[in-house]
């Protein structure tokens, strides 16, 4: 099989693909033409089929497709040139090789995130945690495996594992160097900040948004979840899961970018600093591994605003 990130520009390939997104488009000549995103478990390229006609077999949104097409590039991305499609057969193709995967090991990053249930010191906090991610009939099933994000970041096989694993690991070393901050709330936000995304987004190889997804989001979900949790726990104090509650709404930082609360509290604030760090610093790392343009400079990424380069040097 010809992976996404093997294609270079010039060559012609003629490969099964998922179609992740297509869209009928008008040219500036008014002539219609499909956008498409196609994917495998190395990414997704942008492709276009320009001349509509009987080589384009009917398909849709996530069927899995052979396309004979042409490697061209496109504001520094490579583009394919799509001249014939169709669905693909039933044994021409493995689904695994088309769900994108974390390169570390799923197992050993979900062990070490359980494992800072262990180290919280405030009760409650800790049957919060166990209550949510060992009992609960969907999360406990479904987080190890689940993607982070539609298309942002970490929008793989095991994304959500790894990102809220790397928020939680800068959140515990962030906690004592300042004061006021409460550091199993921090901690236990940290964990809990995307755990919504298991109710907001389906599996692979779909990976789109559930009703509820579409209706509510994760901050709500997620708020929902540490509300139902905390009220199977006899005692659990109202402030406490006020504050986690707050820690889940206010994580983004901004109203513009989703949050209908702004962060009002130490660990809040620091949640959001350590998720938008991850989050920021692995689009980055993925438009650079993306990138196949030479020299140092990897053109502009339109999700971050801004021109990137790799800071290597002679």
């Amino acid at each position: 099989m010809k992976y996404i990130n093997e294609l270079h520009e010039g060559e012609n390939i003629i490969e099964h693909y998922l179609c992740k997104s297509r869209q009928t488009m008008k040219s500036r000549n008014g002539k219609n033409y499909l956008s498409l995103k196609l994917q495998d478990k190395t990414g997704m390229v942008d492709a276009k089929v320009w001349d509509l006609n009987n080589d384009i077999q009917s398909f849709q949104e996530n069927d899995f497709i052979k396309v004979d097409a042409f490697v061209t590039t496109f504001n520094n991305e490579l583009q394919l040139n799509v001249k014939r499609i169709r669905r693909s057969r039933e044994g021409e193709y493995d689904p695994a090789d088309f769900v994108p995967s974390t390169d570390k090991n799923i197992d050993e990053m979900y062990d070490q995130l359980m494992g800072y249930i262990k180290t919280m010191k405030n009760p409650y906090l800790k049957k919060l945690l166990e209550e949510i991610f060992l009992r609960h009939p969907v999360i406990s099933k479904e987080f190890k495996y689940h993607s982070a994000a539609k298309a942002m970041h970490h929008s793989f096989r095991g994304g959500l594992v790894e990102h809220t694993l790397s928020v939680t690991q800068l959140c515990d070393f962030l906690a004592p160097r300042y004061n006021y901050v409460n550091r199993d709330i921090l901690v236990a936000s940290a964990m809990l900040h995307d755990v919504g995304k298991v109710l907001e987004l389906s599996d692979f190889p779909t990976n789109d948004y559930t009703d509820d997804g579409q209706l509510l989001g994760h901050l709500i979900l997620g708020s929902e979840l540490i509300r139902d949790a905390a009220a199977k726990i006899d005692g659990f104090p109202k402030r406490l899961e006020s504050l986690m509650k707050h820690c889940m709404l206010s994580h983004h930082g901004e109203y513009e970018y989703g949050s209908p609360k702004l962060p009002s509290t130490p660990e809040a604030f620091l949640l959001h600093c350590a998720d938008n760090l991850d989050a920021k610093t692995k689009m980055i790392e993925e438009a650079l591994a993306a990138d196949s343009t030479q020299g140092h400079w990897a053109g502009y990424n339109r999700m971050l605003q801004r021109n990137l380069s790799r800071s290597d040097f002679e």
